[in-house]
């Protein structure tokens, strides 16, 4: 928790302008319109029309273009550098799982147990206990060659499926802890772990089956899409004489969830001064290894059971590489956008303007944690610097009062992801959506969790 505190602490340097707070609004504003007027009348690639805004974003901030340049490209590489290494060793993984059988094997099962009205329940079971620990590129890379086969041998709506796994997903990371933004904002407002956890699940329970399978008759009936051929891996052919058990390729695919949580729980529980069994749980726990651990696995427990070849293996790596090429520059030019907002010094102007908002502590934390979510597009930010303005007015509150502060910042971080948030992106590309598909079932979908956690933060607020 300290050292994710110190890493977003190195993030913030000096703003690349000395633009005024009227002129950044507008210089926002300015690049977010840019970039959907590319997409959406130009028909410019997502990669392009984000890096044209980016700098857009810049100009009209009165940034140096070189500056604009570096916090761009800064962006972009490590967004590629984090995510997208995350998004290839996934994409390995699905490729071993769908070549070897084992997808077939999950699908099939899953489609035995539950059917028709119950599968969308089914879906946001599965994404909160594998979201529980995971990040949430991780979660989706793991769980949408699932979704995406399941509404195709099921014969579903996409979104009747998709959206509550998504949802599942989404509620986990920002309210729930060991994600880092609750663990961060805990620290900050010297919450109690265990209490927020408990009022955390007491709040992502409802408003997961509201956002989720609930939501989700809505998008399937504003957006009716198939699944994305270029997406989901065709069946094994007839030829493979046996395909993986049930068992073996859940465990592969749980493994890093298993990793992760490891951690998370090491680093809650374990009181080891000279932290050994913490750092060898910060690397068997970190998201590279832990997906690069299952890739490993997934080599014996799956492709090795369906007969495959050290050459079979091989191929199906390269195979599971080339689909992505897209995906990762348009996520990587995603990150560069929102890092070109930070270092134009958008978040700040955020906390500058709202310290002399007079309104009750849950509701400023909620709104600002919005503001910096709308303006930079990234979660944690917004939680951590939410968290860090209103830890002062958490000193004299109750143990539970503290708890739900917590919460509050956590929803309002999620709210309205829009062209700024990588995930939008992701969520874009591997549903095979437009930019107005994506706003309609993904951006709304996040409103709706944020508007339904914070409204029942405040509910308990009044009650405990």
């Amino acid at each position: 928790m300290t050292r994710l505190s110190e890493m977003l602490a190195a993030d913030t340097v000096e703003p690349i302008t000395s633009a005024g707070h009227a002129q950044l609004g507008i210089a926002v504003l300015a690049g977010i319109a840019v970039i959907v007027l590319l997409i959406t009348t130009f028909k410019l690639h997502a990669f392009l029309a984000l890096t044209i805004g980016s700098l857009a974003l810049g100009a009209f901030a009165g940034a140096p273009l070189d500056k604009a340049i570096t916090s761009f490209t800064t962006g972009l590489g490590s967004t590629v550098a984090g995510v997208g290494v995350l998004i290839a060793l996934g994409a390995i993984l699905g490729k071993l799982l769908a070549d070897s059988g084992g997808a077939d094997q999950v699908v099939d099962t899953i489609l035995a147990k539950a059917k028709g009205r119950a599968m969308p329940w089914a879906m946001v079971l599965i994404a909160s206990v594998i979201g529980l620990p995971l990040f949430f590129e991780v979660g989706i890379v793991l769980l949408i060659p699932v979704v995406l086969m399941v509404a195709k041998r099921g014969n579903y709506s996409l979104m009747r499926i998709g959206v509550p796994a998504l949802a599942g997903l989404s509620v986990m990371h920002g309210l729930i802890p060991p994600h880092p933004g609750p663990l961060v904002a805990i620290d900050a407002v010297k919450a109690n772990l265990g209490v927020t956890l408990a009022l955390g699940v007491l709040v992502a329970i409802p408003t997961v089956i509201i956002a989720g399978p609930l939501f989700s008759k809505v998008a399937a009936r504003w957006v009716d899409v198939p699944v994305p051929e270029r997406m989901i891996q065709p069946r094994p052919s007839e030829e493979l004489e046996k395909r993986p058990g049930f068992g073996p390729t859940l465990a592969t695919v749980l493994l890093p969830v298993v990793l992760m949580l490891s951690k998370a729980l090491v680093d809650i529980v374990v009181d080891d001064p000279a932290k050994t069994v913490q750092r060898v749980f910060d690397v068997i726990g970190s998201p590279l290894i832990a997906l690069l651990s299952a890739v490993i696995v997934g080599i014996f427990t799956l492709g090795r059971p369906a007969g495959f070849s050290k050459e079979r293996i091989s191929q199906t790596v390269e195979k599971g590489l080339m689909p992505i090429a897209g995906i990762l520059l348009i996520v990587g030019a995603g990150g560069g956008f929102k890092q070109t907002l930070i270092d134009s010094g958008v978040g700040q102007m955020i906390l500058d303007i709202s310290k002399d908002w007079s309104i009750p502590a849950l509701l400023l934390g909620w709104l600002i944690a919005v503001a910096i979510r709308l303006a930079t597009g990234s979660a944690t930010v917004a939680t951590v610097s939410a968290a860090g303005l209103v830890a002062p007015l958490a000193a004299d509150m109750s143990t539970t009062h503290a708890a739900l502060l917590v919460l509050a910042i956590g929803a309002g971080s999620l709210f309205f992801s829009h062209v700024n948030d990588a995930g939008f992106w992701l969520v874009k590309e591997y549903f095979g959506l437009s930019v107005g598909q994506t706003v309609k079932t993904w951006s709304v979908m996040e409103t709706i969790i944020s508007v339904v956690a914070g409204g029942l933060v405040l509910l308990l607020s009044l009650v405990i």
